[in-house]
């Protein structure tokens, strides 16, 4: 591979794969390791796995500890875990505050105990190697070893659905991080209030669906979106689970508020940030009722593609034609501030 400086972001999966490629396992108990479009690791704990997951908060300063709690709460979902013990790691620049070292604290503690999670250790401190705070957390759960879900679990055929709709997450850091910048792009106060609240309603939790969807039907691979948006989470999936995928479009539900912002910030909604919405892969048999189900919990769901053979590649079905998935070498959020 050709030296290059790499994009802000998440290391290129290429890179990514190169990597993962030195990781040998000889522990047994170790059922799921690193593997890309996985959402956690699997250890056998006897009649159940335990998983494990770490993600870090660097694109949202506000609601910092919020998140953490929250992001890392989404991967133990999506692998059918019930999330339940949480390390955190905080550093922050020098200049911080007592009050703002609280806040955050404060943050993390509520959000466990609204979540039922347990605070069980970390590390704080004060860094001139960070320019604003970053928090960096390890989940912890279990799930019972006949109810695990993949992301590589899906099959030729099967149908693909999307919760809610995108991208939440980035459309509420953008009109909490940079309101300033909306406003000074013609976006109105309302809707950059009504953006804010994204992060609340319809939020970036996907523990309820995700949790209704093991209950209602045979889930075969569910994969919650972060980092580079729909594409990524679609593109991770097919690569972990050997297949292609043909995606429709006009299924993709947009929050109006989503829709208005990146139209003008020439943002593509696609490849933005969007933790709240969760892939659910399952046969086509399934989709009314778990449709039903979701919607039953007033959780918004679309079919929005299939799969298909891997040699047909990762495509969108647009009206006037089949084109490929546009790659995205960085997350459209961390394009946008770095121009």
């Amino acid at each position: 591979m050709h030296n290059r400086d790499i994009n802000t972001g998440k290391v290129p999966s290429s890179l990514l794969c190169d990597l993962l490629h030195k990781v040998k396992i000889s522990d047994q108990r170790v059922i799921l390791g690193p593997k890309l479009g996985e959402d956690a690791a699997l250890i056998d704990f006897g009649d159940k796995y335990l998983v494990a997951t770490t993600d870090p908060i660097t694109f949202a300063t506000e609601l910092l500890g919020w998140y953490l709690v929250h992001i890392n709460s989404n991967d133990i979902a999506a692998m059918g875990g019930t999330p339940q013990w949480l390390l955190t790691t905080l550093l922050l620049p020098e200049g911080t505050t007592t009050e703002q070292t609280e806040n955050i604290f404060d943050q993390i503690v509520d959000t466990c105990s609204n979540l039922n999670i347990t605070l069980i250790g970390g590390h704080t401190e004060v860094t001139t190697q960070v320019s604003s705070p970053i928090a960096i957390g390890t989940m912890l759960g279990e799930v019972d070893k006949t109810k695990t879900i993949y992301s590589s679990g899906a099959q030729l055929g099967d149908s693909i659905l999307l919760t809610k709709r995108i991208a939440i997450e980035g459309t509420a850091i953008l009109a909490r991080e940079s309101s300033n910048a909306l406003h000074s792009a013609g976006i109105s106060d309302q809707v950059i209030k009504q953006a804010a609240n994204l992060l609340f309603s319809p939020g970036i939790s996907i523990i309820n669906e995700a949790n209704i969807a093991c209950n209602a039907v045979d889930v075969h691979a569910m994969h919650d979106l972060t980092e580079g948006g729909l594409a990524n989470g679609i593109r991770e999936i097919a690569l972990a689970s050997k297949i292609g995928i043909e995606i429709y479009p006009e299924k993709i539900g947009l929050i109006p508020e989503c829709e208005y912002i990146c139209s003008v910030l020439s943002i593509n909604p696609m490849g933005l940030i969007a933790s709240g919405s969760l892939l659910i892969i399952i046969s086509p048999d399934d989709v009314k009722s778990l449709t039903a189900s979701l919607n039953e919990k007033n959780i918004e769901v679309q079919e929005i593609g299939r799969v298909t053979n891997p040699e047909s590649g990762i495509k969108l079905n647009e009206l006037d034609g089949i084109v490929d998935l546009p790659i995205f070498e960085q997350d459209e959020l961390t394009r946008w501030y770095a121009e």
